[in-house]
């Protein structure tokens, strides 16, 4: 299948949130380059069709899950206007009927008050962002059993369904924010009961350490999706994704004060 062909068969599964056999099946050509191929047709039709690209999301980041999902990088894929809600409390609903296989996940997110360039130190970075942020993303995959391979997930719009962005903070009010976020203890919780835990490290090393590193590898490809002022990314997993089921009320816990919780509450 051509790209374009891909993209109208993912999309259309995106549509109906039903699944779709791996475009990897009996296609071993089908690598990381014919993927974001595939990606940067979706993107294309998702402008199209109306949509607003407004930042990105970085996965597969946490070292400590690559063995489980059988993904040892990472990858990354278009935030949009009809997935991002930024939140002006800690608290949210969510329908989880547009979603196949939800998981959510609990991360860092920035929003750049102006474009980066690759080749940045940490510090050189942070100069170009506003503001830090607590998120949740829940991810969705439609493949079987979250079984795939990394050029799949990249063009599953690299397994991103929602992204709820918790109060935000002028990354200013942290002295030295690579180091300070990396030390962030997350508490998962579920109905009221912790079932993972994580740090800021896991993320490669801390969240401003991801996105240094995405910027290089973001920018160094082909297509050319640019990082404008105002975009919003967030970093990748701190914890282990956890399966997600309407009914239930998840919530985070953070160690540093400056960063709220949050608390979500899912249905049909």
């Amino acid at each position: 299948m051509t790209p374009s062909a891909h993209s109208r068969q993912l999309l259309a599964a995106y549509d109906s949130a039903t699944r779709l056999p791996l475009p990897s099946a009996g296609d071993a050509g089908f690598d990381l380059a014919r993927a974001y191929q595939v990606a940067d047709a979706i993107r294309t039709r998702r402008i199209e069709r109306g949509e607003r690209h407004v930042g990105y999301k970085i996965g597969f980041t946490n070292r400590t899950i690559w063995a489980r999902y059988g993904v040892f990088g990472p990858i990354w894929g278009p935030v949009w206007d009809s997935t991002l809600q930024v939140l002006g409390s800690t608290r949210a609903e969510v329908s989880l009927a547009p979603l196949v296989q939800p998981r959510l996940e609990p991360e860092i997110a920035f929003g750049f008050a102006k474009s980066p360039h690759a080749g940045m130190s940490e510090a050189e970075l942070a100069g170009c962002i506003d503001w830090v942020a607590h998120s949740l993303e829940i991810v969705h995959t439609h493949f079987d059993d979250w079984q795939f391979q990394a050029a799949d997930t990249v063009a599953d719009f690299a397994l991103h369904g929602r992204l709820l962005v918790g109060p935000r903070i002028p990354l200013a009010r942290f002295a030295a924010p690579g180091p300070e976020l990396a030390a962030v203890r997350v508490e998962l919780l579920r109905d009221g009961e912790i079932i993972d835990t994580g740090h800021g490290a896991n993320v490669l090393g801390g969240p401003l350490t991801a996105l240094r590193l995405w910027v290089d590898a973001m920018l160094a490809q082909p297509h050319g999706w640019p990082i404008n002022a105002g975009h919003v990314v967030t970093t990748g997993t701190i914890t282990d994704a956890a399966p997600m089921l309407p009914g239930q009320e998840w919530s985070t816990q953070l160690s540093d004060s400056r960063i709220a919780g949050m608390a979500l509450r899912t249905f049909a």
